[in-house]
């Protein structure tokens, strides 16, 4: 019998919710406006799409911060597992990682919609951005957001800092072990995971502080999909569909008699 209790798969459920809501944020108002050859949105859609997606994004990142100190606990102090990182502590922390998103998208939000708007209301951009909102304004005010996403992008690195050394020390730790049958297990799950974790960091990082001398639409586009929509897309498979216990729980669930009896009551 397969048991999907653990604090991994607790935080897994959290981050399948982020990776929804960031998807739903930015892809179906850009569909919709491509399909209907449209490219409006209103002044607080876009205030709200800017706020969900900082919400969504912000969260997802603290959230697999802690999930990289899971790994850790769970490899490294496997006898403290328990003590660390109980139903409490994980409630706890991801709580922490929710909250830390909402007041990150909170401030940036309120702080870029104060500005004045006065260089037109086209963005370059397939979403609401801040660095595209920025562009648009004609006050001095804009250097405090500006000053505001150097410290979101420095604390967002510190946090990087943290899973690089939490999984060199998974790394040291396996590469201990006699056998070799748990090795390819772990590099196939933590080497993906820091490669889209490098991804967000370098691609969001280069968007929002790259100087606006090497903007261009196109490379704004392509980096902007990178960090936005990449990620949320490529964590279900690192954590999901390559995972074993999920595989086996999702083919009981399908080979199960309440579910025969109502793909049978479907088909009639």
């Amino acid at each position: 019998m397969v048991h999907l209790n653990t604090p991994m798969y607790f935080f897994l459920l959290n981050l399948s919710l982020l990776d929804l809501g960031s998807i739903s944020t930015t892809l179906p108002k850009s569909t919709v406006n491509s399909l209907w050859d449209s490219r409006n949105i209103s002044y607080t859609g876009c205030a709200a799409q800017l706020f969900f997606f900082l919400f969504c994004a912000t969260a997802e990142y603290s959230l697999l911060t802690i999930m990289s100190y899971d790994r850790y606990v769970a490899i490294c102090n496997p006898l403290h597992y328990g003590t660390l990182l109980g139903s409490r502590a994980c409630v706890h922390m991801a709580a922490a990682a929710w909250a830390t998103g909402f007041l990150n998208a909170l401030l940036h939000t309120a702080n870029t919609f104060s500005l004045p708007l006065c260089k037109g209301n086209a963005l370059g951009q397939f979403f609401c951005e801040i660095p595209q909102i920025l562009k648009l304004s004609c006050s001095h005010s804009y250097l405090r957001e500006a000053g505001l996403l150097v410290v979101s992008v420095f604390l967002v690195f510190l946090c990087f800092v943290f899973i690089v050394v939490s999984y060199v020390q998974i790394f040291r730790v396996v590469m201990r072990i006699p056998s070799e049958q748990g090795r390819p297990k772990a590099f196939s799950t933590c080497l993906p995971h820091l490669a889209v974790v490098s991804l967000f960091i370098s691609t969001g990082s280069f968007a929002y502080l790259k100087p606006p001398s090497i903007s261009s639409p196109s490379l704004d586009l392509v980096v902007s999909v990178l960090y936005s929509v990449v990620p949320p897309a490529v964590n279900p498979l690192i954590y999901s569909m390559r995972n074993q216990e999920l595989k086996d729980a999702l083919r009981k669930l399908m080979n199960s008699e309440k579910f025969v009896r109502r793909k049978r009551t479907w088909e009639c």
